[in-house]
């Protein structure tokens, strides 16, 4: 067994320095010898015939369950050398078809009607929220931070991307918004109180509405913002401006001309749409298969090309697409050194094994943002050419009129907090 795991990692890792140690206790190292040295045991003979015989799902499943220990340097430290590594090898046969395979399955995985949907998500937004105040900004912002300036900190960061998003949105006093994936409603109190929207969010965690409304009630907005746990699906009305952060990863591959569909009949004649996700750089795929089963149920991550196709049917407009690159890695390091730095309360509220997955998921998925091809994707979608203006100056001019108001108000606090 030592002898296949060795002629594995050889075969991942030909750049950097691993000491590996096997249930025996034998060692060999893999590598150049470039860089720092890690080290990693493995605590069984069934671990390693795991990971080499399904990797993309075994690396995570061991480590959390204590069968793979990282005994030099972190977790973060080795995804990153095989991250880094990987992106430079062309895949073997038995991963790319492990991949096509997936991607044939991928619509059944995402069979995301209704019901499911809602499950889907409270796997992960229904946790203790306590969970979420150990690691996020004061705001509970859970998706890509924009950071201005590389010393610019959490949560200025993520009130610059509040910022950002509702200058594209061009939201103007008295204008009817639907924020579809609401979360915790930071998004949507700040459009109603900078912007003085009147905003309905529809969300499917029950924990996320809850502590949305509250803030809505601490901040007297209760009257311009109306939380509903509703599937985007079953919305009824017009909307000036639609704006979605985070939730289109969840809608499913199989849905999206669904949801665009909505979009467009929930959508005023000369309204505005903005659209934020994460994206993939190299097209289409499948999800990873241990973010799929223990993080995101029912997930996937598109390529553009998988989303303006059915935006294009939908008979809507792009007006705008930015790509924002390395703003999620930097946000996850954030929540990553956040969460480690209170592991014990994690530990506290779940247990050890809890820690290490999500240790495992903030590690992973910041090294996807940084070697291996995800991005953020912001697109502005309208049905009329003049929705907004030729040129993308008023973005600059709205967030620069947005931040001198940021600094008359007061900041948006938790509920528990």
């Amino acid at each position: 067994m030592s002898l296949l795991l060795r002629a594995f990692l050889k075969q991942v890792v030909q750049h950097g320095a691993l000491e590996v140690e096997d249930a025996s206790g034998s060692r060999f190292t893999v590598g150049d010898g470039t860089g720092n040295m890690l080290a990693i045991r493995f605590a069984d003979s069934g671990a390693v015939r795991q990971l080499v015989l399904n990797p993309a799902l075994a690396f995570g499943e061991l480590f959390m369950n204590g069968r793979l220990v990282v005994t030099q340097g972190s977790i973060y430290d080795v995804i990153s050398l095989a991250a880094s590594n990987l992106k430079l090898m062309e895949p073997h046969g038995i991963a790319k078809a492990r991949t096509r395979l997936r991607t044939a399955l991928r619509r059944l995985e995402q069979c995301n009607g209704a019901r499911r949907a809602k499950q889907n998500v409270a796997h992960h937004y229904d946790l203790d929220g306590r969970l979420y105040d150990l690691f996020l900004d004061p705001d509970r912002q859970y998706s890509c931070a924009y950071f201005e300036r590389p010393d610019q900190g959490l949560a200025e960061a993520q009130l610059a991307k509040k910022r950002h998003i509702a200058a594209k949105l061009l939201v103007e006093p008295g204008q009817r918004v639907l924020d579809i994936g609401c979360g915790w409603g930071g998004l949507a109190l700040y459009l109603a109180d900078l912007c003085g929207a009147e905003v309905t969010g529809v969300t499917l965690s029950e924990e996320q509405l809850g502590i949305a409304n509250a803030r809505a009630r601490e901040r007297n907005l209760a009257s311009r913002i109306s939380f509903r746990l509703q599937d985007y699906r079953a919305v009824r009305g017009t909307f000036d401006r639609i704006v979605s952060v985070g939730m289109f990863e969840h809608v499913g591959v199989g849905y999206y001309g669904a949801f665009f569909n909505k979009a467009s009949e929930l959508l005023a004649d000369d309204g505005v749409m903005l659209l934020h996700s994460i994206g993939r750089m190299d097209g289409p795929g499948a999800c990873n298969p241990w973010i799929a089963k223990y993080i995101f149920p029912g997930g996937y991550v598109p390529a553009l090309s998988e989303v303006l196709p059915a935006v294009e049917r939908a008979g809507l407009i792009v007006t705008d697409i930015e790509i924002l690159r390395l703003h999620y890695a930097e946000t996850l390091r954030a929540w990553r050194e956040r969460f480690l730095a209170r592991r014990e309360e994690a530990k506290a509220l779940y247990d050890e094994r809890f820690c290490r997955m999500w240790e495992f998921y903030l590690a992973a998925c910041e090294c996807a943002f940084r070697h291996c091809g995800l991005m953020v994707f912001q697109i502005q979608l309208a049905k009329q050419q003049d929705a907004v203006p030729l040129t993308r100056d008023y973005i600059a001019a709205r967030e620069a009129a947005l931040a001198a108001r940021d600094t008359q108000r007061p900041s948006v606090p938790i509920a528990a907090e």
